[in-house]
């Protein structure tokens, strides 16, 4: 799916595979792309490091639900709480949880980001969070990116003047839920890497900040600890 990936086909059939499973899609949410697969590739290393029984994970700005899915798939004791806006993605994320048995493990829940969470007592007990946001500019939107949403939702792409609004919100919300040495995931966009962490340096709520390159050589994923609340 990677060099032939469409957007059009996955519509068109239903269906999508994303780490090896095959997740149902529809209008309304956005078709998970191959190149997140190295935001879930990534959780998973840092999870098996963790090494814990039933390791706790936010999936934020869930989509399909592909990386929450695609997690407990591969970590069968993990429990997963995935959140989205918008009603599509909420309905598709969770007939993909009910799709693979895993609705007892994989809750969706709506609201606007850690909004959905709220009131569930998970504060300081989230191993992972790992959020796929929207990261292309207003502007590039009306221009060279207009194609984008030609058939996929405008909210899953728009993030601001500079592409990095999700980004920042969810990074100033993180440290509530995850527990000391637990660890923020976010996918970038191309050129992204080096200012997110910089934001993430300058918020001095995270340690052990890096980046991780695809196989072209582009840092795609930006990761940070949570340090121990003072």
């Amino acid at each position: 799916m990677s060099k032939e990936f469409s957007v059009a086909d996955a519509y068109g059939t239903g269906r999508a595979i994303f780490m090896g499973l095959e997740l149902l899609v529809a209008p309304g949410a956005l078709v998970p792309r191959p190149e997140t697969e190295l935001l879930g590739m990534t959780a998973l290393g840092v999870l098996h490091q963790m090494n814990l029984p039933a390791p706790r994970i936010v999936d934020m700005c869930c989509g399909t639900g592909n990386l929450a899915c695609a997690i407990a798939h591969h970590i069968p004791t993990a429990r997963v709480w995935a959140s989205d806006l918008t009603d599509g993605c909420v309905d598709v994320a969770r007939r993909n949880a009910a799709h693979h048995g895993m609705a007892d493990r994989v809750s969706v829940l709506q609201g606007d980001l850690f909004d959905a969470l709220s009131g569930l007592g998970l504060d300081g007990t989230i191993d992972v969070i790992v959020c796929n946001p929207p990261y292309i500019s207003e502007k590039r939107l009306e221009g060279d990116r207009a194609h984008l949403v030609e058939l996929e939702p405008r909210e899953a792409f728009a993030a601001g003047p500079y592409g990095l609004s999700i980004h920042m919100r969810v990074m100033k919300d993180a440290p509530r839920y995850l527990r000391p040495g637990g660890t923020l995931l976010f996918e970038v966009g191309l050129g992204q890497d080096r200012q997110v962490m910089g934001l993430l340096e300058r918020s001095k709520a995270y340690e052990n900040i890096r980046a991780v390159s695809n196989e072209a050589g582009e840092g795609r994923v930006v990761l940070g600890q949570a340090k121990a609340q003072a």
